[in-house]
């Protein structure tokens, strides 16, 4: 009897099991683990699931075998170390592995039945293309938006994956994700010689006969001369440098395109810009950035990661771009994670300037063919690969061919932590894993470091090297709190400014220099009430109240997205004494023009820089100094550098350290340690003003004497004591349902089973700030776990809890998940 092939495979689904399906003998030479094959799964549903092993066991079991429908690729599209670094993520984060492979590849990767399919209009159908490949575009053509189970029915295919994917290699059909994002390639338009110009003659004939245009005669003189006639024979000039330089209209371009000599082509330009020249000198360090640098060294010998701890503005990012350099030149890759990939705009330039071509960037707003493109470059060696990858969280589970350092910059910040949708990964965690499997060096960098880092140096697991000075010995700046209720008893505030503040905004603008403000609520004012009755408007879909934006006119809910006009008068009482309460971005940015008339005042915040390119207008603005105040919310605080910015005023502190969280005091400090850190950062020693009520609070003293250690310390005896992070693991369950009192129901049986199991150390089950989330009311239990108990065994009983709860009779509808190491 002859054996059968057989492979275990993992489908992009939050399901814990790997499926078996036999592998026919056509298939077996070209079958490897790591490629992807079509499978059906079910009746009608097909599926690109990736091999993760190969055996001759037959599955014990009644039911039928199915056969693999395709194999997708000739070599595997993920590593050995990716597998094994998933294997560790489901085990860690309570998570399924087909969760793990959903995230981790590019949607155009795993294609489904369901998919939605549509036709590229850029895409130009050649006049060889395979007969069924050009019937199925003609198709999609006519139909716009179609799901692969109807061209399956189309071609008369059980699964037409595989013709999909040789479309999607020539980019000549989109998919879903790609379709709902507003985000495209990045086009621009080229000027090419038309071919009727091809030979002199036809050149001389063109010119002869726009004598007498004189407009044209000289734009089409100046493209002759800087294409087919320059030294180097260029085919094209770019739309925009041609008339920039020749300062023509476009209106006598059309004229010239008109008439068939010249022609104009959209060409994809890449998001990165390529141009800077390698070979471009890297600045030498100052005599602390060497120390640096030279203790980094030594402390990435041992094994250990390590934390670099360095104040604002002392040249981390140069140590950085060191280190990098001597990995290149080992022929290492390099990962530099951020928090968020849309506020490194500046990161990114100075990489670029260094590293040139060698440097991509992978995030998730990225096109999905441009993701595919990066995750090969990624894992194959090719003359254009790329060395450095600079990314968000999703840039660590890229396959990495040969990696030898990983950069996590602003380790402390909770972006880097995935909320939703599983699996629920800190990326910066995972990036030691990953630097584990790769034995390769990794790094976290944090003016502020995070707690569980600095306890992971007291405990001895992570090495720490400290950077104490700022570049070229600029001083700190000088902080100062500024009390409102004083300022309030003695009427000096002027608006929502204390007299400190505004003194000091004024001094500024005299001397030409900017300021930055920072409140951490956007929108005009975060509710409004009824002056008679006390009414306040909340949300249909969610517990909270909702947000006045004044510049749309509408409240607008901030977890939803619920919108709503602006009530003219109490739908209770019918008053018309409808009233603002507290200030958000907008409002500061109204209430400054009025104070400062002559100021140029902007306002960055998650509603101003929707648009494509408007974070990075604003940077621009800012950093030539076409913007005297900047008003933000803490997009303001990261990866900023600005030569001109003598004053930062925070707003509001209180809001920050009076939030009910165990880790609030540590992220105050560190909100406004860094906000304050981008005061005086290259010409002279800037000015910090905090405004408060709380004057004498302990984290606002430690601010002021920059006296982290002080608040670690005191912050770890109280945590010790109540059990929480970093001597305890935290695991947050949280069960959700539409209906309240069958999640109350739920929450307590699943409570109750987890102390019986667990012991005590839980807490709830009980509300969250916000109970009810579209349309979904939530209770979160709190498991704390001790560390040196058998940690993975708990965690797996936690999960059995949670199967074992949803499979209660009346439970239907019920969402239960844990989520380890909440932020």
């Amino acid at each position: 009897m002859t054996e059968h092939l057989y492979a275990d495979v993992i489908l992009p689904l939050p399901l814990g099991d790997l499926f078996t399906y036999r592998i026919p003998p056509d298939f077996q030479p070209n079958i490897k683990v790591g490629v992807r094959v079509v499978v059906q799964f079910g009746a009608r549903k097909f599926f690109s699931a990736l091999v993760y092993k190969l055996h001759y066991n037959m599955p014990v079991g009644s039911f039928d075998i199915k056969d693999i429908d395709a194999i997708l690729d000739s070599e595997p599209v993920v590593t050995p170390a990716q597998i094994i670094l998933w294997e560790w993520m489901i085990d860690y984060y309570c998570c399924a592995l087909g969760e793990v492979y959903k995230a981790a590849l590019p949607s155009a990767l795993k294609l489904e039945s369901q998919t939605k399919v549509s036709f590229n209009p850029n895409y130009q159908i050649p006049e060889d293309l395979p007969g069924e490949e050009e019937a199925l575009l003609l198709m999609l053509q006519g139909h716009g938006q179609t799901n692969i189970q109807s061209i399956n029915k189309f071609l008369g295919k059980k699964s037409s994956l595989s013709t999909l994917k040789l479309l999607l290699e020539k980019n000549a059909v989109l998919i879903e994700e790609k379709i709902e994002e507003n985000y495209s390639a990045k086009m621009q338009s080229f000027i090419f010689l038309h071919p009727n110009l091809a030979t002199e003659e036809a050149i001389r004939s063109a010119l002869d006969s726009v004598q007498k245009a004189k407009k044209q005669l000289q734009l089409l003189e100046y493209f002759l001369a800087e294409t087919i006639y320059h030294p180097e024979k260029r085919p094209n000039l770019a739309k925009k440098d041609l008339l920039e330089q020749t300062g023509i209209s476009e209106s006598v371009l059309r004229t010239l395109l008109d008439k068939n000599f010249l022609h104009l082509q959209e060409i994809e330009v890449g998001r990165l810009d390529l141009d800077y020249n390698e070979e471009q000198k890297i600045f030498d360090l100052s005599e602390a950035q060497n120390q640096a640098l030279s203790e980094i060294r030594e402390a990435t010998a041992t094994g250990k990661p390590v934390l670099f701890h360095g104040v604002t503005s002392s040249g981390k990012t140069e140590v950085y771009i060191k280190l990098i350099e001597e990995q290149l030149n080992q022929g290492k890759q390099v990962l530099y994670l951020v928090p968020e990939i849309g506020l490194t705009t500046q990161l990114i330039n100075r990489l670029k300037r260094a590293f040139g071509n060698k440097a991509g960037i992978y995030h998730s707003r990225f096109n999905d063919s441009e993701r595919v493109e990066i995750w090969f470059n990624t894992l194959h060696e090719r003359e254009k690969s790329f060395h450095i990858i600079i990314g968000a969280r999703s840039a660590a589970l890229l396959p990495f061919r040969n990696l030898g350092l990983i950069i996590v910059d602003e380790e402390h910040e909770n972006s880097y932590k995935q909320f939703d949708p599983s699996p629920r990964y800190n990326a910066r965690d995972v990036a030691v894993v990953l630097a584990q499997i790769h034995r390769a060096k990794v790094i976290l960098g944090s003016a502020t470091p995070s707690f569980e880092s600095y306890f992971n140096v007291k405990t001895g697991k992570y090495a720490i090297v400290e950077l104490t000075q700022r570049y070229q010995n600029i001083s700190l700046p000088e902080i100062q709190i500024s009390d409102i209720r004083l300022a309030t008893k003695r009427k000096q505030m002027k608006s929502l400014l204390t007299l400190d503040l505004f003194d000091a905004i004024e001094t500024a603008l005299k001397k030409e220099e900017q300021v930055i403000l920072f409140q951490n609520r956007r929108g005009f004012a975060p509710y409004l009430q009824c002056g008679t009755c006390g009414w306040i408007p909340k949300c249909k879909n969610c517990d909270v109240s909702l947000t006045y934006h004044k510049n749309l006119g509408a409240l607008v809910c901030h977890y939803c997205g619920h919108t709503q006009t602006m009530p003219g008068n109490c739908p209770d009482c019918h008053s018309t004494e409808i009233k603002t309460r507290g200030f958000g971005t907008e409002k500061i940015e109204e209430e400054l023009s009025i104070l400062f008339p002559e100021a140029r005042i902007a306002r960055m915040d998650m509603d101003s820089t929707r648009a494509k390119k408007a974070y990075e207008r604003l940077i621009y603005q800012f950093e030539s100094k076409q913007i005297d105040i900047l008003v933000g919310t803490q997009m303001v605080t990261k990866g900023l550098d600005f030569d001109h910015v003598s004053v930062v005023g925070i707003l509001n502190a209180d809001q920050l350290l009076n939030y009910p969280d165990f880790r609030s005091f540590e992220r105050s400090y560190q909100l406004i340690a860094q906000v304050s850190g981008r005061a005086g950062r290259k010409n002279k020693q800037g000015k910090v003003i905090i405004q408060t009520t709380q004057p004498e609070h302990p984290v606002l003293l430690d601010v002021v004497a920059n006296d982290f250690t002080r608040l670690f310390n005191t912050q770890m005896n109280e945590r010790k004591m109540f059990r929480y992070p970093p001597y305890f693991r935290l695991a947050k369950v949280v069960v959700k349902h539409k209906n309240r009192d069958r999640l109350n129901m739920a929450a307590n049986q699943l409570a109750i089973r987890l102390r019986k199991n667990l012991g005590f150390n839980i807490l709830g089950p009980e509300y969250p700030l916000v109970g009810r989330i579209q349309s979904w009311y939530q209770k979160e239990i709190w498991v704390k776990l001790e560390r040196d108990q058998k940690l993975g065994q708990s965690k797996k009983l936690i999960v059995e809890e949670i199967k074992a709860l949803k499979a209660l009779p009346n439970n239907g509808g019920l969402v239960a998940y844990a989520d380890i190491d909440p932020m």
